[in-house]
């Protein structure tokens, strides 16, 4: 039997909707519910085969249990090391090196730091900063907001350099980014499952949580030719940065889609915020996802830890491999070692093609009489000095 759990904030209709469709499909042999932890041993022992995290960003608890988990061999979704380190300036800057359109975004530095941090644990920091390159760079209006936050927590739009210093002298010590307005025409939410998925829902940002405004049903809101850049786009960013369950918003100003959030593992699916048709689609695309991740092999050495505790088997590859190159990524080794195999069998082959020629030719030659004063030279002379055949490993 396969155990699924479900890490949970406040949500309701969800978490409940999803566990009852895993369960009806697993029909016993597949079981989910609510995660149940307290205080964690170092030595836990394994108890889920897969979790499902939609919490732990807000409780660091759960974040170092989902890691712990991991350890044993647990999928957890999504991967609880890279939304550790994940931040949303770093995926803008991807984004634009992978040629999805994002808008001009400056990474600030922070107005407060924690106690203990002086003029001198400062001495890097620019000072005082281009407030007036980096506004001439952005244009206004332009928004300030968190370099990891989501929710639009923190958001705020200024129109001019007075007005961001009023918003930034208030950021405490948060990490800001300043980033340009999109004066948008059409704004869509991109659900992506499985780096695989995607459903793309017109959505507007300006209505309120839950008011059943935000989130319209319309397959016909994008251009055919609109809706597969967007499509792509949802792909390669999620690809990209290997998350399992994620959102991207895009901005559309005339016929360019700008990315402005992909850093969302833990979207929104409340049936009463994004209505009955989302809402089972996500659930449907989330389970077949599960299902999907279960079904799987154990993925070979997913963790730098995993060629440590669980060691490949060795293959007769690997003792003409050196070791500098068995320290090379997983990828790179299993080419070589591919590589290695080939050539060996290759070279195999073409000695035993020799040695059966030599060998038939050998048995077709006639023999021949020798007379006997001919014997009689050849018992007289010296035997020729032997000499050894030499192999393919001399």
């Amino acid at each position: 039997m396969k155990k699924v759990g479900i890490l949970v904030g406040r949500e309701q209709t969800f978490p409940l909707s999803l566990i009852e469709r895993i369960n009806e499909r697993g029909e016993g042999e597949v079981v989910a519910d609510f995660v149940k932890v307290g205080g964690v041993r170092h030595d836990w022992a394994k108890e889920y085969d897969l979790i499902i995290d939609r919490i732990s960003h807000e409780v660091p608890f759960y974040r170092a249990f989902l890691k712990r988990a991991a350890l044993e061999g647990t999928i957890v979704i999504n991967n609880p090391f890279w939304w550790s380190s994940d931040d949303k300036f770093f995926n803008y800057s991807l984004a634009s090196k992978l040629g999805v359109a994002v808008p001009r975004t400056v990474l600030l530095p922070q107005k407060e730091y924690m106690e203990g941090i002086t003029g001198e644990s400062l001495r890097n920091l620019e000072f005082p900063l281009d407030w007036q390159g980096i506004a001439d760079y952005i244009g206004f209006p332009a928004f300030i907001k968190p370099f990891d936050g989501g929710g639009w927590k923190n958001v705020s739009k200024v129109s001019s350099l007075e007005e961001l210093w009023n918003v930034y002298d208030t950021t405490d010590t948060l990490c800001m980014t300043l980033q340009a307005s999109v004066e948008w025409d059409q704004f869509v939410r991109c659900y992506c499952i499985g780096q695989q998925d995607v459903m793309i829902m017109p959505y507007d940002p300006r209505k309120g949580y839950l008011s059943g405004e935000q989130y319209v049903h319309d397959p016909t809101y994008l251009s055919p030719e609109l809706a597969e850049r967007v499509h792509n786009d949802v792909l390669t960013l999620n690809r990209a940065l290997g998350y399992d369950i994620n959102t991207v918003e895009f901005a559309i100003e005339g016929d360019t889609p700008y990315a402005i959030d992909f850093m969302n593992p833990a979207p929104d699916a409340e049936l009463a915020s994004v209505g009955e048709f989302y809402h089972s689609w996500l659930t449907k695309a989330v389970t077949d996802l599960v299902f999907r991740r279960l079904a799987e092999p154990p993925a070979e050495r997913r963790y730098r830890w995993d060629a440590l505790l669980n060691p490949p088997a060795s293959t007769a590859a690997d003792s003409i491999i050196p070791q500098s190159v068995r320290e090379l990524p997983s990828d790179v080794i299993n080419t070589v070692s591919e590589f290695v195999g080939q050539a060996s069998e290759v070279m195999s082959n073409v000695v035993e093609a020799f040695t059966e020629g030599m060998s038939s030719e050998s048995e077709e030659k006639p023999k021949r009489t020798r007379s006997s004063s001919s014997t009689k030279k050849a018992a007289t002379k010296k035997p020729p000095a032997t000499r050894s055949k030499k192999t393919n490993g001399d």
